[in-house]
């Protein structure tokens, strides 16, 4: 296993990741940013109306995306369990 090996590794793991965090925290971002603008017109100065539409938006996006999070999540570690001799010899 040389240096090219770990740092192919490191990259895909780091762009799989992004890619199943990703539609999750911009979801998130974007009801933490529409929240806030309606806290910011109203002058609404409630600590949890911030955080109960995240979790909402969050758990909503979880059903939509979750097959597509988990597929990618399946083909990396597949990928990785496939290519382990080539890393190990």
């Amino acid at each position: 296993m040389n240096e090219e090996m770990v740092l192919t590794l490191a990259e895909r793991s780091i762009v799989t990741v992004l890619l199943v965090a990703g539609p999750i925290l911009l979801l998130a971002l974007a009801v933490g940013l529409l929240v806030s603008i309606f806290q910011a017109t109203t002058q609404i100065q409630e600590q949890t109306l911030a955080f109960i539409p995240k979790i909402i938006a969050v758990l909503v996006g979880i059903v939509f995306f979750g097959p597509w999070m988990l597929s990618k999540l399946i083909e990396f570690t597949t990928d990785l369990y496939q290519s382990l001799p080539m890393l190990v010899g």
